[in-house]
């Protein structure tokens, strides 16, 4: 998997828009005290079990590509135009 160009900018906005996502499914809600890796984690495998992404294969799921994966995902939710898109 190569990098993409502003991998960590878009994990975060992965993050934030995940985030808004779990509490309009009603699947839960971050709480301040959670680290960046419980949050990948657990938006990683809601996208997943809601089929909006691929799972990884098992020997390949380690927080270096499920954040790759959440920045995939969030690029191609991002309208034209914005300045996190490739």
């Amino acid at each position: 998997m190569s990098k993409l160009k502003q991998e960590a900018e878009l994990v975060r906005e992965a993050i934030r828009v995940g985030g808004l996502y779990m509490q309009k499914r009603g699947a839960g809600e971050f709480e301040a005290t959670d680290s960046a890796s419980e949050k990948t984690r657990a938006l990683y495998r809601l996208l997943v079990k809601d089929q909006l992404i691929q799972p990884l294969a098992k020997d390949q799921e380690n927080e270096r590509n499920m954040k790759h994966k959440l920045a995939l995902w969030i690029e191609r939710q991002l309208p034209a135009g914005h300045p996190l898109k490739a």
